[in-house]
């Protein structure tokens, strides 16, 4: 979850050179893999610029614009960065005044409260299957969705960008997710709302759609054998 229009702004472009692989329906799905940003927690991109405008002199529309001229925030996902660094440098790209907790309220500002998929949902998933996250993120981005989304307990492990120490589509993030699964790439289920993600899965061998909404992806879920 990267502070840009979507996640996508900011990874540059060497790492999305992704071909779609094959899939195969015709086996059972045992572990079922869920994007965090855009799938589980909602992002207003667009709010989280006007929060950062109101502690530093740079336009809202323009804060992407100077972010993208950094690699600050992939290296903040990738684990290059802890976090007290992290701050400083991005302060320092935008002209940011604001002290931790204030760094803290806007950083996360990009948050929507509510989840697009219900939790009775996912809790009910539980039972069936085993459930991942892979997700493109960072300490205190991640930190913080922990506190405010409770959700997030119903998940047996979190592949996270920070920890692997690369980003999607990096083949390395979904052999990080398939070594988490505990079955084979084709038994697992992989859905995000980023379609060359969505294709970096399917290189990997895994069944993966790309997330247009919660009703949607039940019927993805039920066409890929997932058992809901």
């Amino acid at each position: 979850m990267q502070l840009a229009r979507n996640q996508f702004d900011l990874i540059p472009a060497h790492f999305i050179k992704q071909s779609p692989g094959t899939v195969n329906l015709n086996v059972m799905i045992k572990t079922v893999i869920f994007d965090l940003g855009g799938v589980i927690v909602p992002l207003d991109f667009q709010r989280g610029y006007a929060t950062i405008e109101r502690y530093c002199g740079c336009p809202a529309a323009e804060i992407p614009k100077r972010l993208r001229k950094t690699d600050v925030v992939v290296r903040y996902e990738t684990g290059q960065l802890e976090s007290p660094q992290f701050m400083e440098e991005f302060s320092a790209v935008l002209g940011l005044k604001a002290s931790h907790d204030e760094f803290r309220t806007l950083w996360s500002s990009i948050f929507l409260p509510h989840t697009l998929i219900p939790d009775a949902f996912v809790e009910d998933l539980k039972g069936r299957h085993r459930l991942l996250l892979l997700s493109n993120t960072n300490p205190l981005h991640f930190e913080i969705i922990r506190e405010q989304y409770p959700i997030l307990r119903h998940f047996d492990h979190y592949v996270l960008s920070y920890r692997v120490g690369a980003v999607k589509p990096s083949a390395k993030m979904y052999e990080a997710a398939i070594a988490q699964a505990g079955c084979l790439p084709e038994e697992c289920f992989f859905t995000d709302d980023v379609l060359p993600y969505v294709e970096g899965a399917r290189s990997a061998g895994i069944q993966a759609v790309q997330f247009q909404g919660y009703e949607q992806l039940r019927r993805d879920m039920q066409e890929h054998g997932v058992t809901i």
